[in-house]
């Protein structure tokens, strides 16, 4: 009875047009004052250890390593190199493209921030050689989900704080789907591209791919800093996050001086700006969270899915399903931070791989956000490229279809999330 009196009145807030952050606060306190006799002092007291924890300071200096980047010329750099590896490829700005969001992902965590990085410098470029809009919209709308999937990735992070999962080990578990996903995006494109005859560019030369590489290779170390130090031991991924921060802000306004010191006040109160929003929803979803097992609401989900003899494939194919819903009326941080918690215990009696799980969810945050009406993906791609949503809808249904074909193997083929990590020894 808990449980519907809880989302009943989260979700009649929520079709207020009420955001989800105040929503899932309206609802705790409701509750709370109405049907509890949980005393004050303890909902203040799990407010201020809910945000305690060190993971959570990854997710703004993650945020701020992303825009140094996107605003001091790293993303330019990495399509020339991109484009010179790949460009006489059929569609080859198009594979450029997904290559680019891959690069550009390892160094970012966010997968906005990779559309806007990428795709305002690669969209125009694509329809100026004689791409379709439609057909380059699709590419970077759909690639730059990669974002949360290549390491680092502040989604995971939000899953290792909802679900007290090794960052580290969920870092080294997306490495092998991001780049399977980049692979069958690629694939989407090339095929694409060669079916309807999209031009190709000019071969280039060894020479000119050097170049290219030296001149991206300040933003492709970055990649080396924070995934190295991160299995040598030299830093937590917090740790890595502060020293991606650092590092990219000696990169943009130093090394490439695309970024004059003036401003780096805008990119730093952007920055701050955005982690306060992200802070507040992870505020209010741990007091979700913590209403939740106090009515003791996910041990009865579990125990009353297992009474139903619901195995662990029914089980998958469930929570794919419900995530995918979600993410039409969700945004990715919010579903993580409400989901987890609630799917979590039942994933576990189920036998169901903590990290395995968590690249599940992730892979079903990146088709939520590239498909409307939601999306955020869609709405940064429909800014840079003056789409409707309608139109843009209509030209990533190619590549959306590849994701939900790679979500049921990411699903079902756990050796693909857990190899990795077992193999650098941070599993069992």
């Amino acid at each position: 009875m808990s449980a519907l009196i809880i989302f009943g009145l989260l979700l009649a807030l929520m079709l207020t047009g009420m955001p989800i952050s105040i929503s899932l606060g309206l609802t705790v306190l409701t509750f709370l004052f109405t049907m509890t006799t949980v005393p004050i002092e303890s909902v203040a007291l799990k407010l201020f250890t809910g945000i305690e924890k060190f993971e959570i300071m990854a997710i703004p200096f993650f945020i701020l390593a992303g825009n140094f980047l996107t605003h001091g010329g790293v993303a330019r750099r990495m399509i020339n190199f991109a484009t010179s590896m790949v460009g006489h490829w059929y569609g080859g700005l198009g594979l450029a493209g997904v290559m680019a969001c891959a690069l550009f992902a390892a160094v970012s965590g966010s997968s906005p921030a990779t559309v806007v990085a990428i795709g305002s410098i690669l969209l125009p470029a694509m329809v100026k050689a004689g791409f379709p809009k439609r057909f380059g919209a699709g590419v970077i709308t759909t690639s730059g989900a990669l974002g949360i999937l290549i390491p680092p990735s502040i989604v995971m992070v939000m899953y290792s704080v909802a679900t007290n999962t090794s960052v580290g080990a969920l870092f080294m578990a997306g490495v092998v789907p991001g780049l399977m996903l980049a692979g069958f995006l690629g694939f989407t494109t090339w095929y694409r591209a060669r079916k309807f005859g999209y031009p190709r560019q000019a071969k280039a030369s060894w020479r000119e791919r050097f170049k290219a590489f030296r001149e991206s290779m300040w933003g492709l170390f970055l990649i080396i800093v924070v995934m190295g130090g991160i299995y040598t031991g030299m830093f937590t991924p917090t740790e890595a996050a502060a020293m991606s921060a650092v590092y990219a802000f000696i990169v943009a306004v130093f090394v490439y001086r695309d970024m004059p010191l003036a401003g780096v006040r805008k990119v730093l109160l952007d920055s701050a700006n955005m982690s306060a929003m992200l802070l507040y929803i992870i505020t209010n979803a741990v007091l979700f969270s913590f209403i939740m097992t106090n009515e003791n609401i996910p041990q009865q989900l579990a125990d009353w899915l297992l009474a139903q003899g619901l195995g662990p494939i029914a089980f998958l194919l469930a929570v794919n399903v419900l995530l995918l819903v979600a993410g039409n009326v969700m945004e990715p941080s919010s579903i993580v931070l409400i989901m987890a918690p609630i799917l979590f215990p039942v994933a576990a009696k189920l036998g169901i791989h903590p990290v395995h799980f968590g690249i599940l969810m992730t892979v079903n945050m990146e088709v939520g956000m590239c498909h409307p009406p939601v999306g955020l993906n869609m709405y940064v791609a429909s800014g840079i490229t003056k789409m409707g949503i309608t139109e843009l809808t209509v030209a990533v249904w190619p590549w959306l279809l590849t994701m939900l074909i790679f979500l049921g193997l990411v699903t079902y083929v756990p050796t693909l999330s857990l190899w990795f990590p077992r193999v650098l020894g941070m599993l069992q």
